[in-house]
């Protein structure tokens, strides 16, 4: 309930400030475990990639966040869940793949921090995708945050990471390769990257 409606407000508030066009919002399932795997320019990505989809983005935040009075109680709430400064930990991880594997959708961004296309990948998303079995769902914002300006959210189709099923860690560098190639494919063209 308390998602339906902050979901609603911030439909209301992009609509007046980041007007969104969605781009391919059918590759994401309407089922199943997805890792929604994006682009990272702003603080705004998490809410710009997830209300617009008809099901629920859950993220890992800061787990300073969760201790500011309201905020703290709101994204929680909101289906975010608490990383330690310094590291993901096992929780974090464990309750990552629970997130997945009990058929929900989580939003990360391989990315790391936010950046410019320079930025290195992060392995996180490729361990998550190897290790849960949720379908990889990249995608791409495009645009700037400035009031009153377009941006654009293009979802590409489920990754095929089926070469690398059964490989260890060795493979995760790999695999990150392709998702980040998606992401990146998708930026350039602003039209949802095949299968």
């Amino acid at each position: 309930m308390i998602y339906a409606i902050c979901v609603g407000l911030l439909r209301l508030i992009y609509a007046i400030l980041f007007p969104l066009k969605i781009v391919g919002k059918e590759n994401v399932p309407k089922e199943g475990g997805v890792l929604l795997c994006a682009n990272h320019i702003s603080l705004l990505d998490p809410m710009t990639i997830g209300i617009k989809l008809d099901r629920q983005v859950k993220y890992m935040a800061k787990a300073e966040l969760f201790e500011v009075p309201v905020l703290g109680w709101l994204i929680n709430k909101l289906g975010a869940f608490p990383v330690k400064r310094g590291g993901v930990s096992k929780e974090s991880i464990k309750t990552a793949l629970n997130t997945l594997r009990n058929g929900n959708v989580m939003g990360i961004f391989p990315e790391g921090t936010r950046n410019s296309d320079a930025g290195v990948a992060k392995k996180g998303a490729a361990s998550f995708a190897l290790r849960s079995g949720a379908a990889v769902i990249p995608a791409a914002i495009i645009g700037q945050y400035k009031p009153f300006r377009r941006m654009v959210v293009v979802y590409g189709a489920p990754v095929d990471l089926s070469q690398f099923a059964g490989a260890g860690s060795e493979s995760l560098e790999a695999v990150t390769d392709v998702i980040m190639d998606r992401i990146r494919e998708m930026k350039e063209t602003g039209k949802p990257s095949a299968s």
